[in-house]
């Protein structure tokens, strides 16, 4: 097999690269110093994100498809968030010099696979040589003024709700871990998280705050009070988790919604709704903001404040 060393940085960018789409506002695209786009008519949303081997994954869980396509998902669910489009990508890299070419050119038929999906050009990026491979992705997309949701716009009196089930992440992390066999549909939820793009377009012009699941409901519903000023109250009992999950966790001695409050990618969305519009969205109804800035556990009557939230990168690692 080919190594990356044996063809070099610029080799192995010729191979990658690809005519940009939506041509007429790509002016200049990859092989120059910088790519030039001409912006459209609505606001401009940026976020970046990375996945770092040994920490978002490994290559004895992931197959090389899966980890391109991972690291495009979870970048279009933050712009999802903010209830924008996603448009370009700057993709930067990090790869041992011994790295197969054919791994790379799967990881990036993953990453193409899901662009295609959201009609996402890539435009530019970076390369590198590193010990272990890690993906940086900046993603750019647009939005209405109208349909622009923030964190920081949860009201007192909102209900809180999800778009979907969550704990799958944990749960499919636990099951690589403990080396569990079956539960496939659990394992490819993790393996390939899917983000709420058309959820977000239909829902944000009814949504006051609105952030995605990547931390666990716990922390994310923390992030959005602290940015609104205000604390929250969650219904355990109401909290989406399919029966999979609590087998997973049962046979684990674990608890299914620790998973979901506190184990992160999920990938799906949280969102805070004004009362009187509760009939115009969709998803699953978790909780209510309050004016008491503390984040509580509510069940069986009684309720109780989350001192521990979610994941953290530097305290957590896997």
């Amino acid at each position: 097999m080919i190594k990356i060393k044996d063809i070099g940085e610029f080799g192995l960018i010729d191979r990658i690269t690809r005519k940009p789409k939506n041509k007429n506002n790509v002016l200049v695209g990859i092989g120059d110093d910088a790519a030039v786009v001409k912006p459209g008519k609505h606001l401009q949303v940026l976020t970046t994100d990375c996945l770092v081997e040994g920490d978002h994954f490994t290559r004895e869980w992931f197959t090389p498809l899966q980890i391109g396509m991972k690291a495009i998902e979870i970048n279009v669910s933050d712009i999802a968030a903010m209830g924008a489009i996603p448009s370009y990508a700057l993709v930067s890299l990090g790869f041992p010099g011994d790295l197969d070419v054919e791994f790379v050119d799967e990881m990036y038929s993953g990453m193409w696979k899901v662009c295609d999906k959201y009609n996402i050009g890539i435009i530019g990026g970076n390369m590198t040589h590193s010990t272990q491979i890690f993906i940086s992705i900046t993603l750019l997309g647009e939005v209405e003024k109208k349909n622009l949701v923030l964190r920081s716009g949860a009201e007192i009196g909102d209900f809180i709700f999800v778009s979907g089930y969550l704990g799958n992440g944990r749960a499919g992390l636990r099951l690589f871990q403990e080396n569990i066999e079956g539960f496939d549909g659990v394992k490819k939820r993790y393996l390939e998280p899917k983000a709420r793009l058309d959820f977000a377009l239909k829902n944000a012009s009814s949504v006051n705050s609105m952030i995605d699941v990547s931390d666990g409901l716990a922390g994310d519903i923390k992030h959005i009070c602290e940015q609104s000023g205000c604390g929250a109250v969650i219904y355990k009992d109401k909290i989406p988790i399919t029966d999979e999950v609590k087998e997973i966790a049962e046979i684990l001695g674990e608890d299914g919604y620790d998973y979901a409050l506190y184990g992160g990618e999920d990938f799906e969305l949280l969102y805070t709704v004004s009362p009187d519009k509760v009939s115009k969205i969709d998803g699953y109804l978790v909780g209510e903001i309050t004016k008491d800035k503390k984040i509580k556990l509510f069940l069986n009557g009684k309720e109780q404040q989350i001192m521990d939230y979610s994941y953290d990168h530097f305290i957590n690692p896997v």
